[in-house]
């Protein structure tokens, strides 16, 4: 009999239940689910004039009622189809009893169209309308979403194709959209009030003493290590499987979402992360991925067994399933508390085996921009720290660069030096996450003396171009280019992962000039009191927006300085990823950032107008992790 899911682990990892039955025991529905099958398409909308109404609503997932926010009664929203070269209409109408908006996430569109209210228009308040008109000048996957207060964790977001005017260099006989998403019984705002009471609030994977034996936690001298600095090495996913449920095109994993092929056939899966807060990392046992495009813009084919999906990526797979049989599509949330699932089958109500979660990831300190590993005199110590991540500590050493207590200790001259400028501890008092065994007190970071472990740390400076507001952390005195690596939790799974080096153009970026200038922006925050920022400032206290002139070709620099990804969202713009392909090098607009890591991108500023610049994480968004872009005319006349 098939292996799925057992409800429990679906939610919290727990035991893998044997067959059907087992699984409609745990939940009756879902047996009558399986044998009638989900509607494998989407509702889908084109032409060029288009109506488009939010409203509330409720949905139902794994046979349990939900409130949403839906448009045209559905979540996700309804499929927009739509052709380069056109011109489309939308009138948006809001039905809400708040002001209402929608983003065209991906698309070049007049700043007008950008759908982002105080940035580019006031928005729509209920019981009005607002009709976006623009050009469609590019195709590809994309999506659209609410850009006001936090209605876009309640549903209101949904998938764009366009189809190129020409031949579509992609050659694929069928297709499926595979919108992920998580979905909470929690309001938006009660979520977001615990996070601010106690942002480890949903974290249900915290280390524990049967962890520390059993191998699945971090060793005894990194919990005291990590103790000492106060720090939740599990705090990977600020909510998690406790109070969500993931999504496939609104249906949960026990829905069984079926998408349907022919042995033999190419089908393109168009993967789009909708979600408020989740990282899903994605696979499909058994089946070989071609990625074809990334972001909505095609890309030298790369066959991989897996990729991670940030929050607003999207990308475009090629799979060839020569067998008559089913395969399960697995969308694991990065933190491993869940998982999206949904099934590729050559008939409705087919099902297959559902892969147990794996062990959660489990922070480290290159995590926190401490990686020795490039450091001279450091290259042939030994990075592994025992068991951090629940691998098999005889496994071969990989990039993750995890150090010991032994090495920290082993290096005080190099760390005493300017390779550790720039990290401030100065605000990290008083953070502790009490449910962590191990203890997570006893740091001082006052005025003085700084002191972790073995390491004596001195002369922590603030960071250049951080202004140190009360409560911001910068904790990454050393951020590493971690564009080479698959992402938290993927450096031992034993096949390969898609990395971002691993993605070429597949035609030549249209802009190839070298920047003019380059700029540092620092993802800061702290997460003891839930507050996120850029270079320290949260979006409010920030008056005058970032400003490019028209025209100009600019390096941008992120550098992490906290222990958590940040997929980060510029609109009206495309930009290329500085990883060594030259002119091919691709071409996205999101990108995640991964904890004390830095990403270097260069883009053309020629879009006039004010933009949005974010993290898409939407909390962090919501808690101050924004700013403005403001593209200025060349010459000053607007």
């Amino acid at each position: 009999m098939n292996t799925i899911l057992d409800r429990r682990q679906f939610m919290r990892g727990a035991a893998v239940a044997s067959g059907s039955l087992a699984l409609a025991q745990w939940f009756p529905a879902w047996a009558q689910t399986a044998s009638e099958g989900l509607r494998p398409t989407l509702p889908t909308l084109s032409g060029e004039d288009i109506t488009l109404t939010i409203a509330r609503q409720s949905m139902t997932i794994d046979g349990r009622p939900f409130r949403a926010i839906g448009i045209n009664g559905t979540v996700p929203a309804p499929l927009l189809r739509l052709r380069e070269g056109q011109r489309v209409r939308l009138n948006v109408v809001n039905q809400l009893e708040q002001d209402s908006s929608i983003h065209w996430h991906g698309l070049l569109v007049p700043a007008k169209d950008d759908g982002v209210p105080g940035v580019s228009f006031p928005g729509i308040k209920p019981g009005s309308n607002y009709l976006y008109d623009f050009p469609v000048m590019q195709s590809g996957t994309y999506w659209y979403h609410s850009h006001s207060g936090l209605q876009e964790q309640e549903g209101h977001y949904g998938p764009i194709i366009i189809d190129p005017a020409g031949t579509d260099p992609i050659a694929y006989n069928r297709e499926h959209v595979i919108v992920l998403a998580d979905h909470s019984p929690l309001s938006p705002e009660a979520i977001f009030r615990r996070l601010k009471v106690d942002p480890g609030h949903f974290n249900f994977q915290r280390q524990t003493l049967a962890g520390l034996f059993s191998g699945r936690d971090q060793a005894l001298n990194e919990r005291l290590d990590w103790g000492q600095m106060r720090m939740d090495p599990t705090d990977i996913s600020d909510v998690t499987g406790s109070t969500y449920t993931y999504l496939v095109n609104g249906h949960g994993p026990f829905d069984n979402w079926t998408a349907l092929f022919t042995p033999g056939e190419r089908v393109r899966l168009r993967f789009i992360n909708a979600s408020a807060m989740t990282t899903f990392n994605c696979r499909i046992p058994g089946l070989k991925l071609s990625i074809v495009q990334a972001d909505g813009q095609n890309v030298m084919p790369v066959e991989v067994d897996e990729f991670q999906i940030g929050v607003a990526e999207t990308y475009d797979v090629i799979v060839t399933p020569a067998e008559d049989k089913a395969f399960t599509i697995v969308g694991e949330a990065i933190d491993r508390s869940g998982m999206a699932r949904a099934t590729l089958a050559p008939r409705v109500g087919m099902t297959a085996e559902v892969p147990p979660l794996r062990p959660r990831p489990v922070a480290t300190m290159k995590d926190m921009g401490m990686d020795m590993s490039s450091m001279p005199g450091m290259e042939s110590m030994d990075m592994t720290g025992g068991g951090a991540r629940g691998v098999d500590p005889s496994a071969e050493q990989n990039a993750s660069g995890r150090l010991s207590a032994a090495v920290i200790a082993a290096a005080p001259s190099a760390m005493d030096h300017g390779a550790m400028s720039g990290m401030d501890h100065s605000s990290m008092a008083g953070m502790d996450h009490s449910g962590m065994a191990g203890g997570m007190a006893g740091m001082d970071h006052g005025a003085g003396g700084h002191e972790m472990g073995a390491m004596n740390m001195r002369d922590f400076s603030a960071a250049p171009q951080v202004d140190r507001n009360p409560g911001v952390q910068t904790i990454s005195p050393m951020p590493v280019d971690r564009t080479g690596e698959p992402g938290q939790g993927l450096e031992d799974v034993g096949h390969k992962v898609l990395v971002y080096r691993d993605l070429m153009a597949l035609e030549r970026n249209p802009d190839v000039r070298a920047p003019s200038r380059s700029i540092d922006i620092h993802l800061t925050g702290n997460m003891e009191r839930f507050m996120w920022s850029f270079d320290g400032k949260k979006m409010s206290d920030v008056h005058e927006p970032i400003p490019f002139t028209e025209g100009e070709r600019v390096r941008v620099n992120l550098i992490n300085d906290t222990m958590m990804g940040h997929p980060i969202h510029i609109h009206g713009h495309f930009f290329e990823l500085v990883t060594g392909h030259g002119d091919h090098s691709p071409r996205k607009h999101t990108v995640i950032v991964q904890p004390g890591g830095k990403v270097s991108w260069d883009f053309t500023a020629n879009a006039v107008g004010d933009w949005a610049f974010h993290c898409h994480l939407l909390y962090h968004m919501h808690a101050g992790m924004m700013r403005i872009v403001s593209v200025r005319p060349r010459g000053g006349v607007q």
